[in-house]
């Protein structure tokens, strides 16, 4: 153990330290993303609703003659 040199120690050490890093950013950029994705669905979703709600009202209206 005492044969390797010191810089070796560092540089492994910054190898697994930039992997833990890449790891944990990769997390966070994938629940930003799966959020803003849902926030997008709800919108969608609503105005699907919307859609509906005026597409029902317009059939229920008695048509004037």
């Amino acid at each position: 153990m005492l044969s390797v040199p010191w810089f070796v120690y560092v540089a492994l050490f910054g190898v697994l330290f930039s992997a833990y890093m890449v790891i944990r950013t990769t997390r966070e950029e994938k629940q930003i993303e799966d959020s803003y994705i849902e926030q997008e669905g709800n919108v969608y979703i609503e105005r699907m609703n919307d859609e509906k709600e005026r597409r029902t009202k317009r059939m229920n209206k008695p048509e004037a003659m």
